[in-house]
């Protein structure tokens, strides 16, 4: 502990100032009143009486900022990729194009779906020509309605090959469109998985986008504290490069399965406003405060470890003994130790002098007067 040498210091003066006084310093009701300081089978303790109080702890967590809403850009179409136009960390608008592909089969299948347009739009003209021959020749009485139905049907069946054509030829367009990579959302490139020359599939991811909009702040928790959440879902985030940029946030996501590698859960914290100074991968840290429970508070000076396990020494004021008891912890604190059990309210528990007892160990209670002869005695001795 920290503050042991100063412990250890304090029974020596006391001890000589008591034996010079007679011991008047401690309380007359203490069973070791009567004892003598200098006895070596006497240690000078201090103690502290166990109360309940209402226990309400802070957890900090480290995390970064990600986006809500990631796209997996890919081409729509196969081909070589000719062109490429951004860079990871580029934001990028809706409508930009990325990349380009090598568009010579795309544009070969345009110029052959124009064609086929031309030559049914040409067959089409000439089905409407003898159809209106047809018509007029019937109504004069100078063809047979068998000719005039032929015409008729080779009109229709023209005009849908024209209509045909020319859905092949969108079809073609809309294909040799595909050639131009484009998000679609506007964002952050994340990472890529091509280069020029490479030939890529339909449907197969080159680019990760992290779109513009809500940012979350990610941490990777220690599996326990899902089971026993902090009491509010607000979580305070303060940037980690610069604590006076802060914003608040809300418990959005938790995972529902432990990483094995780790063996942490990932919570997301959705950002109600997002400072400028929060950018993609920023380092940020979170803090929420735990529901108040009531629990026994004492310092870090009264933990021992008995049999391998967190203990403290329980003051017996009726035979002036000291006996350690294993507990179990709460939680820490910077400087104090909350129990979940172990101790009761009222029982008197050594916070000074522990490296001196073993089981059954008679003691002498140093009270507030005491310690300030003490105090008194190392300023002397200094």
């Amino acid at each position: 502990m920290p503050s042991y040498a100063l412990r250890l210091a304090r029974p020596a003066a006391l001890a000589a100032l008591l034996l010079a006084g007679g011991g008047a310093a401690l309380p007359a009701s203490d069973p070791a009143a009567g004892r003598d300081p200098s006895d070596i089978s006497v240690v000078l303790v201090r103690i502290v009486e166990a109360q309940r109080t209402a226990v309400a702890s802070d957890i900090v967590l480290t995390g970064d900022i990600q986006a809500q809403a990631q796209t997996n850009v890919a081409f729509r179409t196969n081909g070589k990729i000719a062109t490429r136009l951004v860079e990871v960390g580029d934001h990028v608008a809706a409508d930009q194009v990325l990349a380009k592909l090598d568009p010579q089969e795309q544009q070969a299948n345009l110029d052959t779906a124009k064609a086929a347009l031309v030559s049914a739009e040409a067959l089409l003209t000439q089905a409407k020509v003898a159809f209106k021959r047809q018509e007029q020749l019937l109504s004069g009485g100078y063809t047979t309605r068998p000719s005039y139905d032929a015409a008729e049907q080779q009109l229709r069946t023209t005009q849908a090959a024209v209509d045909s054509a020319k859905a092949q030829l969108g079809t073609a367009r809309e294909q040799f469109s595909y050639t131009d990579l484009r998000s679609g959302v506007a964002g952050i490139v994340m990472s890529r998985s091509f280069e020029t020359g490479q030939v890529v599939q339909a449907g197969q991811t080159v680019l990760v986008l992290a779109q513009d909009g809500p940012r979350d702040a990610v941490f990777n928790v220690y599996e326990a504290l899902p089971a026993n959440p902090p009491a509010s879902k607000t979580v305070a985030i303060s940037l980690q490069a610069d604590p006076k940029v802060t914003a608040t946030g809300t418990v959005r996501e938790i995972s529902p399965s432990v990483d094995q590698a780790s063996g942490t859960v990932r919570v997301k914290i959705g950002l109600a406003e997002t400072p400028a100074a929060m950018t993609l991968g920023a380092v940020v840290i979170g803090r929420g405060r735990f529901k108040a429970q009531e629990a026994v508070v004492l310092p870090w000076s009264a933990l021992y470890r008995w049999e391998n396990k967190p203990a403290v020494w329980i003051y017996d004021r009726q035979a002036g003994t000291v006996s350690p008891r294993l507990v179990t912890i709460e939680r820490y604190a910077f400087d104090t130790i909350a129990l979940a059990s172990g101790v009761e309210p009222g029982e008197s528990v050594v916070t000074a002098g522990i490296q001196f007892l073993r089981p059954g160990q008679s003691v002498a209670v140093a009270d507030a007067e005491a310690d300030g002869i003490a105090k008194q005695a190392e300023g002397i001795a200094k």
